[in-house]
């Protein structure tokens, strides 16, 4: 029997993949469909200046990608993947809605209600990431047995249905709630929090009876460490709560009162690495492995300040600074952000034959995410040229934000499904879930980053990085991240025979 089911394994993906890319398409339709108008929302309607606006940005990003820490460590101790998702996923639903509720009243309430409602629907959709995010991306994984040539290859795919999402999402809020009429904002949230009710419903549906491992066996589910107690109804709806009202004081004291983001994310990383290295049952060889993950880890805070400008200071230059009329009709700024997603779907299958084509000679991991790095540089020089010289109150053409996305994306396919596939392939099973919060706590440590940069837009103003580097214009803050990200680049190119190294050891 085993020898029958072998060809079938290696030459097709399990119908589980399929459910898992349907579940994180319809996730990220919310997350992004949202992320699409959220600096609009705070700049136009709350009034919120661009630097106040941007910071908050990137605590509440950075706050979505550090909260999975704490869900893959309950999930895979006591909850399961898929409890985790579903009780995710309808956290993050409330979320939307109460940033419904706080888009159709912000112009008639109390200024304190409307910031309850703001703060209070932010942090219902950073509890709730936290559980959904990385138990999804490590169910592609355990779809597969160890060493199967194919997990690159669904990684891929599994990243064409984030990007499917991400494509419609912007689209689809932007259409109704990005009208040039703050008002219509609320029907952006509202919209996203149906995506991701609709989410939670293939999970519900579909898991039992797709998502199984190579051996046959439903995946996902309770884990054998877990007690009766922990995951009583009374605990886990208790859990949630407690934690999104954790995560509303989180964001709102970052935003508002002491900017502590970056040291809980230094002491994330270092709790997490001495909890895996101090572990005995580990071997020194899994522990070299485990290392190439921090080490890869780091590099991608550069890639992802950078590239996640998208959703702060980027938006800012599509709303204020790019032609956007298509004949008489006034493209939306929002619209932008799902150009990325658009050449992710585009161009991802042809990242998926080459890095199979390519056989033996296909390059390392590490290599191929310095070579993403690279394209992200040569991306910011683009559209760097683009603004040079243009007088302020100057439009350029949409053909500078598009070939940017485009270069982002061709880098972005290099560097992110690599890396998740890289997390999967080096991590102990024990710690599977756990290094999967460590990539996207480097996430966290971006997003974060990112706002602290689109703070740094000079909007008619001389702004600083550092007190070292002074920008004036587009043009010098654009070549911020032409520097950042080709140095990165290169070091890491430098290390890449190290790495292999360590892999391998």
């Amino acid at each position: 029997m085993k020898e029958m089911n072998v060809p079938k394994a290696q030459t097709g993906h399990p119908k589980g993949l399929y459910v898992l890319f349907a579940t994180e398409m319809w996730e990220r339709f919310n997350y992004y469909g949202m992320r699409a108008v959220l600096i609009l929302f705070m700049t136009k309607a709350l009034l919120f200046d661009k630097a106040f606006a941007s910071n908050l940005y990137g605590s509440y990003t950075g706050l979505v990608y550090i909260t999975p820490l704490v869900g893959g460590y309950i999930s895979d101790r006591y909850w399961g993947n898929r409890r985790s998702i579903i009780a995710g996923g309808l956290i993050m639903a409330i979320g939307e809605f109460i940033l419904f509720f706080c888009g159709s009243m912000y112009h008639s309430a109390a200024p304190q209600i409307t910031s309850l409602l703001f703060f209070s629907g932010l942090g219902f959709m950073i509890a709730g990431n936290g559980f959904f995010k990385p138990n999804i991306s490590s169910l592609v994984g355990q779809l597969y047995p160890k060493g199967d040539r194919r997990i690159d290859s669904a990684y891929t795919i599994f990243y064409m249905g984030i990007n499917v999402g991400g494509a419609f999402g912007p689209l689809a809020c932007g259409f109704f709630g990005d009208t040039g009429n703050p008002a219509d904002f609320k029907w952006a949230f509202l919209i996203g929090g149906i995506g991701m009710l609709l989410s939670v419903l293939v999970q519900v549906l579909f898991h039992h009876k797709y998502v199984k491992g190579s051996d046959g066996e439903v995946i996902g589910l309770t884990p054998a460490t877990s007690t009766k107690l922990s995951t009583s109804p009374i605990m886990i709806v208790g859990g949630l709560l407690a934690f999104a009202f954790l995560a509303i004081v989180l964001i709102y004291v970052d935003a508002n009162i002491f900017n502590y983001l970056f040291y809980l994310l230094i002491a994330a990383v270092t709790f997490i690495a001495i909890i895996i290295f101090s572990d005995k049952t580990l071997s020194g060889r899994e522990k070299s492995k485990v290392s190439v993950v921090f080490i890869v880890s780091f590099f991608v805070i550069f890639f992802w300040s950078a590239f996640e400008q998208a959703g702060a200071s980027l938006s800012f230059f599509a709303d204020e600074q790019t032609d956007r009329n298509l004949g008489s009709f006034l493209v939306p700024a929002s619209f932008f952000q799902s150009l990325n997603s658009v050449f992710v779907v585009s161009f991802a299958p042809l990242f998926a034959w080459l890095w199979v084509k390519l056989g033996k000679n296909d390059p390392s991991s590490p290599t191929k995410m310095a070579w993403g790095l690279l394209l992200l540089c040569i991306g910011y020089l683009w559209i760097a040229f683009g603004v040079k010289n243009v007088q302020p109150g100057i439009k350029v053409s949409m053909i500078w934000l598009t070939g940017m996305y485009a270069l982002h994306t061709c880098g972005e396919l290099c560097l992110s499904p690599i890396g998740l596939s890289l997390v999967n392939k080096l991590a102990p099973v024990k710690f599977a879930s756990l290094l999967m919060a460590v990539w996207f706590t480097a996430n966290a440590f971006a997003n974060k980053f990112a706002g602290v940069l689109s703070a740094l837009y000079p909007d008619n103003r001389t702004t600083n990085f550092l007190g070292i580097y002074e920008m004036t214009d587009l043009y010098s803050f654009f070549m911020l991240f032409v520097a950042m990200s080709g140095i990165a680049a290169l070091i890491l190119f430098l290390l890449t025979k190290q790495l292999q190294k360590m892999m391998q050891s």
